[in-house]
This record gives C-alpha cells, structure tokens and sequence, in this order.
C-alpha cells in the first residue's frame, strides 16, 4: 500500500499536470473500484478547473472549481501515469482518464496555470490515466471542507504539529507497541508499514517497546528520525517493492536504501546482526535486535 512518500511523489507529478488546467474530457470506464464512485463522475468532471493539489495523510485532495473537491486514495496496486499525448488504446486497468487542456494563456491564466507553466509544464494538453488492477483504490467527489474519510487523522509527520511533545503527548499511557501505533492515522499521518520500521531503526528503538515508553529524548529521536526517512524517500521517489511507480514511469529508488524492512536474515547496516522478522498486529515488522531496544 503507497504510503507518504509515494503519494507525495504521485502528487508532486500532477501539479504542473492538473493545477490551474481544466478538464477537456473525462472517461470513467466502470462504476466502482474498492467503494462506488460517484454518480456520472465523467460528467460532472468535464469542465472544471483544478485549482490546487494537496496531500492528507496517503489521500491525494484536488480542489476544483464549484467549491468541490476530488480524493483519491492509490489502494494496494493504483498508479496515475502522465502522457503528453492520447493514448492509443484504454487498457483494461485504466478506470479513469483524464485529458487536460493547455495551460491558459497569459491573457486568462490562474496564478497557478502560470507559475507551472514557468516551471517547465507542458504547453499542451495531457492525460492522466488512473490504472488500478486489484481495484483496491478509491475516489470521491465532495462539496465542502473536509471528507470524513480524512477528518479524524492525526498531524503530517513533516509539518510543525508534529514533535517530540505532541508525540509523547499522544503515546502517554499506551501501553500497545510503539510500531502499532504508528500506524495509527489518528496519531499521525502517512506513515506505514515501512517507514515504521525504517524510522524505529534510525531512531534505535525496538518494535516492541511500549508506546507509552516513548518520550525525552526517545520521543525527539523518533519525531528526527521519522522526517528524515520520510524526505529521503520522497527525494528518491518513494519505494517500489511491487507495484509502486512514478508517473512518469521510474520506480520509487528509496527500494535500494532500506535499512531493515524486507531484509530478515540480512546483516544489519549498522552492526551486522542479522535483522530479525517478527507479526504484529498481523503486519510484519523488521528490526536489528543489537542496535533497537
């Protein structure tokens, strides 16, 4: 499943994309992916103007035009990928495509359609193609400020909501392991399964401590080593261990740096234990039992 890196990455390559362009057409090849989408989806988008792209959490958020706004969320095997030109044929896990006009001219440009345009975006039109083969992914279309789906989550990793106080804070008197809780959205944002267990190794604490354990120079440890796994994985593209790739087609090269996840059995880059695998809470988790206690 994408985590904050790879959405991250995805949502930087749709802005000189998508931001300040309209949408020309819209195709919506089925009428559900994970939930059902919205009632003719390919109509209402036609038209409208997206205005800005931000990410919550592993949810990509469009504002349109209209005072509406998209949420997508990549499920276990989506990718979006960027042509400059049609595409040929609809493959068969293309669900939904986008053909976005040109950049407005300077007479009627958005300050947004401007400033990508000065960033190198393509002068013409482009397709964003949504391609999702387990259908595990998700879109919506809502008026309003907030979806449900991302009104409950906790701070992003790497804003200014997010420190060693806020975490101690939120871990005081749990008593579960500190890798499951930071898999919990509503304690913070974005993180997964691998960057758990890259940050904990980083931040020399085991999977198993305590949650509740976790404050002083733990907490300033973690809340360190998360945002630096979290940048350096972001720089790199994010990780593709299986069906993770940029829009642009390259895979997420972060794969290559992992420190501990996947690498059970492996020497440990730090001492050269082997790394230990271990289920919690039905995930798996990768640690080096010498250098994280």
């Amino acid at each position: 499943m994408p985590e904050l890196p790879e959405v991250e990455t995805v949502r930087r390559a749709l802005v000189p994309a998508c931001e300040g362009r309209e949408i020309a057409s819209a195709y919506v090849g089925r009428p559900d992916l994970r939930w059902p989408l919205p009632e003719n989806l390919a109509t209402r988008l036609t038209g409208r103007t997206f205005m800005s792209l931000s990410r919550r959490g592993k949810f990509i958020l469009a504002r349109l035009d209209g005072h509406e706004s998209l949420l997508l969320h990549l499920g276990m095997s989506g990718s979006i990928r960027i042509h400059d030109h049609r595409p040929d044929m609809v493959g068969k896990h293309d669900h939904v495509i986008l053909e976005m006009a040109p950049p407005k001219s300077a007479d009627g440009a958005s300050a947004n359609a401007l400033a990508n345009a000065s960033a190198g975006a393509s002068a013409g039109p482009c397709w964003v193609v949504f391609n999702d083969p387990r259908r595990f992914g998700w879109i919506d279309l809502f008026a309003g400020d907030t979806h449900p789906m991302v009104a409950d989550m906790g701070p992003e990793p790497l804003g200014n909501l997010f420190s060693e106080d806020y975490l101690a804070a939120a871990l005081d008197r749990r008593t579960g392991p500190i890798k499951t809780a930071l898999l919990n959205q509503q304690i913070v944002a974005g993180i997964g399964n691998i960057y758990a267990c890259e940050a904990l190794f980083y931040a020399g604490l085991s999977p198993r401590r305590k949650a509740g354990t976790i404050r002083g120079a733990r907490a300033e440890r973690l809340v360190q080593s998360i945002r630096e796994v979290l940048l350096r994985a972001i720089d790199e593209g994010g990780t593709s261990l299986r069906d993770h790739v940029q829009p642009g087609g390259e895979i997420g090269y972060f794969v290559q740096k992992l420190a501990v996840y996947g690498r059970a059995g492996e020497p440990c880059p730090a001492c050269a234990t082997p790394v230990r695998m271990l289920t919690q809470s039905g995930r798996s988790s990768f640690y080096c039992p010498t250098c994280q206690r």
